[in-house]
């Protein structure tokens, strides 16, 4: 009945501040050290996710990079008015996490190479403990894997095209009650898991080098619709104001959304300098329904005058913007850096917004550096600090601000050519 999330190791989460929306762009080394510019240069085994028409440009042979990402939540506060509850004011849970990545590319095949990468694209974890944000996410965990395939295709010494096939699996935990006032049972109390089928998608690249210094590209990948199944149990006031329990399936469909990257990059002598822009389509979210198997829970008014826990809750998220700039310099054939700086927009709009995904525009710093203690093998560190501004919200459930919205994350990773 249950699939357990509970207890999981590594939670793949972060979209809510590593990108707006439940994005996660930074998928390896050379990504977290140049926040996300890196596209148009991508030379490392990584270019079979982030660009593979790149990888008819790559030095001949196998390439390897296996990586793993600590990530840190910091408590989001709120101060405001939630519901009828005037002047509250509380934190929601510190989290930390550890997430794994690893991308391979082969040598070539005449004209063609190909790629192999695990990722995780999207995801999302908020948790609070107060009862006036537990009433709407009390746990809002989702995970989203992918395992992707990739090929390119040399047309001549300047211009190749890239693409490949994704598979995406997905899980998801929600949890959500308010308690009565005055009596001592629970208006609604919901607990939901879930997870997907391996969903389909795909994407396609390409890569102009006018000169040997410049190269321009673009990039895009598919929408894919995480439909989860699975189970939800609790309780709700019924219309007789008489609790009642429930155990049924569930189901919900979230979008992982399109993306459009178009990037240049300029290598002057030791210096790689990149500008990426990046359209996300975030307008496929246009509300979050939860289906219940249980004709009464997916219909009846609670208390006989509330909405039904299946109630469709609009979200009608908007496209949103993300400007990258990064430099990576050589200091020798042994060490290179690695500067970064971006701009994100947030895709929630004011009306919608809530304590699953408090979101809001803001600036991602990044800085690393990638050490060959000899020429076939690569040790990197990068960090990167996402600072979002604090937001203020006034709609039909939340009249108030959330401060202090920002995330750390360090990568580590290790190379190897061959």
């Amino acid at each position: 009945m249950r699939r357990e999330l509970g207890g999981l190791s590594l939670l793949l989460l972060a979209g809510a501040v590593f990108a707006g929306g439940y994005k996660i762009p930074e998928q390896s080394l050379r990504s977290t050290g140049t926040a996300g510019a890196y596209f148009s240069s991508a030379n490392a085994p990584d270019a079979s996710y982030y660009n593979p028409a790149n990888m008819s440009f790559m030095k001949d042979g196998w390439g390897l990079e296996v990586g793993m990402r600590y990530i840190v939540l910091p408590s989001i506060k709120f101060n405001g008015s939630v519901d009828t509850q005037p002047n509250q004011n509380f934190s929601s849970e510190r989290e930390d996490f550890l997430v794994p990545y690893f991308h391979y590319v082969s040598p070539k095949v005449g004209a063609l190479r190909f790629g192999f990468s695990f990722t995780t694209p999207g995801g999302l974890s908020k948790s609070w403990e107060d009862n006036a944000a537990e009433a709407y996410a009390k746990t809002f965990h989702l995970e989203v894997y992918e395992a992707s395939f990739a090929v390119s295709y040399a047309i001549s010494d300047s211009l190749s095209v890239g693409g490949g096939l994704r598979g995406i699996y997905s899980r998801g935990e929600v949890e959500y009650s308010r308690p009565h006032p005055s009596l001592p049972v629970y208006i609604y109390q919901v607990h939901m898991e879930g997870d997907t089928n391996i969903l389909p998608g795909g994407f396609l690249s390409v890569s102009y080098k006018p000169n040997k210094n410049i190269t321009l590209s673009a990039l895009y990948r598919t929408k894919v619709d995480l439909k989860l199944k699975g189970n939800a149990e609790g309780s709700f006031l019924d219309s007789s104001l008489s609790p009642y329990p429930f155990d049924t399936s569930g189901e919900v469909t979230v979008p992982l959304p399109a993306e459009l990257r178009l990037g240049v990059s300029y290598k002057l002598i030791r210096t790689t300098f990149e500008f990426t822009y990046e359209r996300t389509f975030w307008s496929a979210y246009e509300k979050l329904d939860f289906n219940f198997g249980d004709p009464k829970v997916e219909t009846e008014k609670i208390g006989g005058t509330g909405d039904p826990l299946g109630t469709p809750k609009p979200k009608d998220w908007k496209d949103t913007n993300t400007y990258r700039l990064g430099i990576m310099h050589d200091f020798n054939e042994k060490l290179t850096g690695m500067l970064g700086i971006a701009y994100d927009e947030t895709p929630v709009p004011e009306r919608t917004l809530g304590f699953e995904l408090p979101d809001s525009d803001g600036w991602i710093f990044s800085l690393g550096g990638i050490y060959r203690p000899e020429p076939k093998v690569e040790i990197g560190a990068a960090y990167l600090y996402f600072m979002k501004k604090d937001r203020s919200v006034t709609n039909d459930r939340i009249d108030g601000k959330f401060k202090d919205i920002s995330a750390q994350m360090l990568t580590l990773s290790i190379a190897y050519s061959f």
